[in-house]
């Protein structure tokens, strides 16, 4: 088993309490699922969390950035966050965390389908 999926195995443990969670590879890391919300993804074994306008400043108080790429050299920002340490020694903190990033998953969800409409 590859390191990449090591990691995202040990994240889905982690994340067992929330029910419902699954991966899927993507873009050369994975996605975090509770049933069909992404709401978090993995990269080079780092944890991020979906973020928006309402939790955003929580991340950004702790020194928490956001994952970036670069594409056709420019540098693109996702609005997903890198988790806090605790989250891998507290399980509560990783539920906490988790729960938050469900809800703006869902948020996102909403919003998009009520402009498709």
């Amino acid at each position: 088993m590859s390191v990449r999926k090591e990691f995202v195995e040990f994240v889905l443990d982690q994340l067992a309490p929330v029910g419902g969670v699954r991966s899927r590879a993507m873009f050369g890391g994975y996605g975090i699922y509770q049933r069909d919300t992404i709401f978090a993804i993995t990269v080079d074994e780092r944890l991020y969390f979906k973020a928006d306008s309402v939790t955003r400043a929580e991340f950004a108080a702790r020194g928490l950035g956001p994952f970036t790429y670069s594409a056709r050299g420019k540098t693109m920002t996702m609005q997903y966050y890198e988790a806090p340490p605790e989250v891998f020694e507290e399980p509560e903190a990783m539920l906490e965390w988790a729960q938050q990033a469900i809800g703006v998953a869902l948020r996102a969800k909403s919003g998009k389908r009520g402009k498709a409409q």
